[in-house]
């Protein structure tokens, strides 16, 4: 976000049914929490090299048992999002944990307030294109006192608006959201295939609300290719930031269930899967058409085609936006040297083969020819379970 002010510029919408429960998952215990803020804080002193961690341990042992939860310093806080994105198994992209950029807003509770603050997380996380790696967290779920939720996936979505065919007009994978925003009052947008879906945001009220975003906090990219000038009337677009939304950020056992953070596309998440998941935009059998492939069989490997042209011109048009994209096969590289300084540093490193391994060329990069072993450590960005209902609309109904 490169300048101007999210103030007034996240649209809240009526709120129209009941009120939404508000889950927060089962709360550690204290002794649970007592250990969880030990381990952390011990972490932090040993790698910052703070000395002997006793007496903040103990600090925050007095306020656990006085109020039953603690209060990160903001160096804690730092510390503890960029280790959670270095613990990410999920995450290929980890050799620049250490650059992640912070924001505090821990004052942060109200709805409106979220949503402007978002918006701003997107403005400074696009500078016109160079994104920045970003996190923004908002206030931690307290005893009796929940903190705010940001029930999207991602800041930025795509309505799928239900047809009465059976199909979806837009993105499949957000039609439950786009139906409840719509509940909650939201008009909708125009009806094409990548309407911005607003925010939805539950604050410690336990009733969500709806947020348009401003499109000045949007950067699309329409897309492109190298070769085939009719591939702009296909009218394909997607948007620069992948800023996820829902997850608890989880540090020393206080969680922060709004916390919004993004590093930048790798090309397949959007041309291998965004765009050509048969559950989401399904893309290959018309690209194949179009480009004059046999799809009468596998065996003519018109989707491994098709889905290759895709890809090209998903780092074809990032690159000529001037958008930051990586490929997968330098991703690939990037890892291991990720994997080649953590073991240096004497730190096991924990990967989801199936999530590490592109979803294209698998084979073609390094990252397929080894195993890796599921390591969870803590801190930590989890999913919890209600936080996927939220995206699915499935809690109002």
């Amino acid at each position: 976000m490169t300048g101007g002010s999210a103030k007034d510029s996240a649209v809240p919408g009526d709120v129209t049914g009941p009120a939404a429960p508000h889950p927060a998952g089962p709360p550690p215990t204290p002794y649970e929490l007592h250990r969880a803020a030990a381990e952390f804080l011990t972490l932090h002193h040993a790698e910052e090299g703070l000395g002997d961690p006793a007496r903040r341990i103990a600090a925050a042992h007095r306020e656990i048992a006085e109020r039953g939860t603690y209060r990160h310093t903001t160096e804690e806080l730092v510390f503890g999002a960029r280790v959670a994105w270095r613990n990410a198994n999920r995450c290929i992209g980890r050799l620049y944990w250490h650059s992640l950029r912070v924001h505090d807003r821990r004052d942060v509770r109200d709805t409106q307030d979220v949503a402007e603050a978002a918006a701003d997380h997107l403005r400074e996380a696009t500078r016109d294109g160079r994104i920045r790696a970003l996190i923004t967290v908002f206030a931690p779920d307290e005893p009796g006192r929940p903190g705010p939720r940001i029930w999207n996936e991602q800041l930025i979505r795509y309505a799928g608006y239900a047809r009465p065919d059976g199909g979806v007009t837009g993105d499949p994978r957000n039609a439950g959201l786009t139906a409840l925003a719509r509940r909650l009052g939201w008009p909708g947008g125009p009806g094409t295939p990548f309407d911005v879906l607003p925010l939805v945001i539950q604050g410690a009220e336990d009733r969500p609300r709806w947020f348009a975003l401003p499109p000045d906090a949007v950067l699309e990219v329409e897309l492109a290719h190298p070769e085939y000038p009719w591939w702009r009337t296909l009218g394909l677009r997607w948007h620069a930031v992948p800023a996820l939304a829902n997850m608890c950020l989880e540090i020393g056992g206080v969680c922060y269930p709004a916390a919004p953070f993004n590093g930048w596309y790798m090309g397949t998440e959007i041309g291998a899967r965004n765009l050509a998941d048969t559950d989401r935009y399904d893309l290959l059998p018309h690209i194949a058409e179009r480009l004059g492939l046999d799809t009468r069989t596998d065996r003519s490997l018109w989707k491994d085609r098709a889905l290759v042209e895709l890809n090209r011109s998903v780092l074809h048009s990032f690159d000529r936006a001037g958008v930051t994209v990586t490929d997968h096969h330098t991703e690939s590289r990037r890892f291991l040297t990720h994997l080649g300084r953590e073991e240096r540093k004497g730190r096991r490193v924990g990967a989801d083969w199936s999530w590490i391994v592109p979803p294209i060329s698998g084979s073609a990069t390094p990252v397929f020819h080894r195993t890796y072993e599921a390591v969870e450590r803590h801190p930590a960005y989890v999913h919890h379970p209600e936080a996927h209902e939220r995206a699915r609309g499935a809690i109002l109904v």
